[in-house]
């Protein structure tokens, strides 16, 4: 009788393991059908992995290198958290240098950062009322930045110049500031509005013009034209141009990255200093300098923990964000904050989470570089990996969720996957440079089980977003 049993039960065994075993073969067969009429099988590399046993159930050009975009930015994201911690803050520094007479520093003002891209107008507020509850009304000195925190080139490598405008490509220095919540570190905000027909347009700038050099050659036309206007920075200089036209009833807004981060930081600071009643001679000027010994903490600020920060970071898919974390990284483990010791930090921690580094080539933590490069089976095996580590949850509660309309929850997935039968299972970090579209992450299958995924594409002529979704949805539909 048990001899029987024993029996039943292998044959049992034998039928559903060659059922999924057909099945498998069958939707890898109908999968490989739809990313050949999808992406054809050049310049394209595709990675399915089974979150079970880990092993790869479809590929295409799986272990080609391709260029990762932005989805370099998980590995980045995943290092941050384990080096720095997801307690990790960025501190700000407040020092004086002098002595204070009825109300009047004689000396100067110094602020050290380390790179908080959080860094604001509101914190400048504070600066303010710091200084006064110091009893400092006037400052007779200069403020000076102490950014010696980071080394090297302020610009990653890899920056074209037609993009060094643009907010995805700021600049990087151990004080800079952010204009707004997204934290765009390196970054101002112009806003254009129309004021009278033919008359030049009305321009502000946020937090303000932060030493920035604005030329306005915009008009402003009748309501009905089309806004022309363009908002840039000249390359290698500080002046900002506008141009173009704009109608009555319309309004223009820009990103605009700043020159020299923390010289313009110094400027909107001592411009928000001002603001609040604090009185400068006409002397005082803003420079780079490092903290005396002789000079006295009177405050330190501190940002928002990494982990509450790594939402913004990943969903919004932020740049200088990713920036500042390779060059802390360096510091903070090899003392140097230099691009080269923040990549050879998340190298190192690459092969700690068994990872095959050989298979990765990388030049800065954003994946905005062309010379980028990671297969699709990694990408995989990374958030296979990754799965095992402490700081896990944090990682995957920042990746966008398809279909949620909340920036902060869908992040840059939040209009796709967007129909009620695909909202929810897709969480995955997009990518994309020019020519270059990738995305990778979780995907959960009408069968209810969850896979990691890759899909990378490069030298594209058109946008593949679409193609790639339609990918996506035939594993949400077949596995």
């Amino acid at each position: 009788m048990k001899n029987k049993i024993f029996t039943y039960i292998l044959i049992f065994t034998l039928i559903v393991s060659n059922f999924i075993f057909l099945h498998s073969a069958s939707a890898a067969s109908s999968l490989d059908q739809t990313v050949q009429s999808q992406l054809g099988n050049s310049n394209i590399g595709v990675s399915l992995r089974s979150l079970t046993t880990g092993k790869v159930l479809y590929e295409k050009n799986g272990d080609i290198g391709r260029k990762p975009a932005s989805t370099l930015k998980l590995l980045t994201a995943s290092a941050a958290l384990d080096v720095l911690g997801p307690d990790f803050r960025f501190e700000t520094q407040i020092y004086i240098d002098g002595d204070i007479q009825n109300n009047i520093l004689y000396g100067d003002l110094y602020i050290k950062g380390e790179g908080d891209p959080t860094l604001n107008k509101n914190n400048f507020l504070t600066f303010a009322k710091v200084l006064k509850r110091n009893g400092i009304h006037k400052i007779t000195g200069n403020i000076y930045g102490d950014d010696t925190a980071f080394s090297g080139s302020q610009l990653t490598p890899g920056i074209a110049v037609e993009d060094e405008s643009f907010y995805y490509a700021a600049r990087t220095t151990a004080l800079t500031m952010s204009p707004n919540s997204d934290y765009d570190a390196g970054t101002m905000i112009v806003n254009v509005k129309p004021t009278k027909v033919g008359r030049s347009p009305q321009i502000n700038a946020e937090p303000n013009t932060s030493g920035m050099r604005i030329q306005n050659r915009a008009k402003t036309v009748s309501k009905g034209q089309r806004n022309t206007i363009n908002i840039v920075r000249r390359y290698n200089t500080n002046q900002i141009i506008i141009s173009g036209n704009i109608p009555i009833g319309s309004s223009a807004k820009e990103w605009v990255t700043l020159f020299d981060p923390t010289i313009n930081t110094l400027h909107a600071l001592k411009l928000t200093l001002a603001g609040t009643g604090l009185k400068f001679p006409s002397t005082s000027t803003v420079k780079r300098k490092k903290v005396p010994e002789s000079a006295e903490l009177i405050y330190t600020n501190q940002s928002i923990p990494l982990k509450t920060l790594m939402n913004t970071f990943v969903k919004l898919s932020n740049n200088s964000i990713a920036d500042i974390l390779v060059k802390t990284m360096g510091k903070e483990v090899y003392g140097n904050g230099h691009i080269n010791e923040g990549l050879k930090v998340i190298n190192e921690y690459g092969e700690s989470l068994g990872l095959h580094m050989d298979q990765w080539s990388f030049e800065d933590g954003s994946g905005m570089s062309h010379k980028n490069r990671v297969t699709p089976n990694e990408l995989t095996y990374l958030l296979l990996n990754v799965r095992n580590e402490p700081n896990y949850r944090i990682l995957y509660s920042s990746l966008p969720i398809g279909g949620q309309q909340d920036r902060l929850i869908g992040g840059s997935l939040r209009k796709r996957f967007t129909s009620t039968a695909l909202q929810n299972r897709v969480v995955a970090k997009t990518g994309s440079i020019t020519g270059v579209y990738t995305l990778a992450g979780y995907v959960t299958a009408k069968s209810g089980r969850t896979y990691t995924f890759a899909i990378m594409t490069q030298n594209q002529t058109s946008n593949k977003v679409d193609e790639i979704d339609q990918v996506v949805k035939k594993i949400i539909n077949d596995y």
